[in-house]
């Protein structure tokens, strides 16, 4: 039985992005031995798309995205610590969206969704 996901990031900067995302992006991380910090989230969920829409990516194509429960105020919270935004918040239809790069060129996508 499937239990839940594993995610990786490939980076130039491993250990600027690890920093990230323990400091800036404040999630919750254990250390594995060797510096290697695991970042272990208690909600996941994977949404499958289709391809045939104006700005859809190609097919085989994985991405990463984070929710909140308050777009707004964790965009600014992320700012303050020194985030950097790519966009604006935009409504996607399934939720509120905005996009960060963090180091080494790792680009994600932070949104609210409107799904329960």
């Amino acid at each position: 039985m499937i239990t839940g996901i594993h995610g990786m990031f490939y980076s130039s900067e491993p250990e600027a992005l690890r920093v990230y995302l323990r400091d800036v992006l404040r999630l919750p991380s254990k250390d594995v031995g060797g510096g290697w910090l695991i970042f272990d989230l208690a909600r996941s969920d994977v949404g499958v798309h289709p391809v045939a829409h104006p700005g859809a990516p190609p097919s085989g194509t994985h991405e990463v995205c984070f929710f909140c429960d308050d777009l707004e105020s964790t965009v600014a919270s992320i700012r303050e610590r020194g985030g950097v935004f790519d966009d604006d918040i935009s409504d996607q239809g399934y939720g509120w969206v905005v996009h960060l790069t963090m180091p080494g060129g790792v680009r994600v996508q932070l949104y609210q969704p409107k799904y329960e």
